[in-house]
């Protein structure tokens, strides 16, 4: 599997990204759903997911809180952050949240689209007790719940083609297709011609495509 970014940088990511909500709900008397919203819509979540060593490891949690105030173009007084003295929930699911980022490569934004912020926090009883591993299983059953159909189907539904106009368009076997979209083939382990004529006629990336979560 493809990881979002160097493992060199994770455990120091985790911990701004758990401190980062901690803050934000303790100090800035923010809603963990609220503050996370702004965290994607600020851009501060895409420079962290990609990878940016700037946002991973340079700043703390308290400054990343910060920057995502100020790139939403929110006034906030600088305060003294007071730190829990047990890790917090909030703290807990950002740190958890940043493992399964980083494992999955999937977005923030996907991950909260299908996973609500508040319904991941919930379960912090048992899972802050159990390996991260146990934690990433239990994601991947919500998310593959929430989110029953491929990536394939989705773009295929979005561009307006039944699978027999996309086969004839992609000059692709229509059963073929079918087996993508029913997961009874992978298609991360598609022909490499496939995903490209695929991405063509769909207008989208070959990543697009694929199923970071199998």
């Amino acid at each position: 599997m493809i990881h979002a970014y160097d493992k060199v940088y994770l455990d120091k990511a985790r911990t701004a990204l758990g401190r980062m909500l901690d803050f934000a709900v303790y100090d800035l008397k923010y809603d963990i759903a609220v503050f996370f919203d702004l965290f994607i819509k600020s851009g501060i979540a895409a420079r962290f997911e990609s990878g940016d060593f700037t946002v991973l490891v340079g700043m703390s949690g308290v400054e990343l809180s910060y920057e995502v105030l100020d790139n939403s173009g929110i006034k906030c007084e600088r305060i003294k952050p007071n730190y829990t003295i047990s890790r917090s929930e909030e703290f807990w699911t950002g740190w958890a949240l940043a493992y399964y980022q980083w494992a999955t490569s999937l977005s923030f934004a996907e991950i909260v689209n299908y996973i609500p912020i508040k319904d991941i926090m919930a379960l912090y009883t048992p899972y802050h007790e159990m390996d991260i591993r146990q934690f990433v299983d239990k994601m991947n059953d919500l998310y593959k719940a929430a989110k029953p159909e491929t990536n394939l189907k989705l773009l295929r539904q979005k561009a307006g083609l039944s699978q027999r106009e996309l086969a004839d368009l992609s000059d692709i076997p229509v059963r073929t297709i079918q087996q993508y979209e029913q997961r009874q083939k992978n298609i991360n382990k598609a022909q490499a011609e496939y995903l490209v004529i695929l991405s063509k006629v769909l207008y989208c990336n070959v990543e697009d495509l694929m199923e970071k979560v199998d």
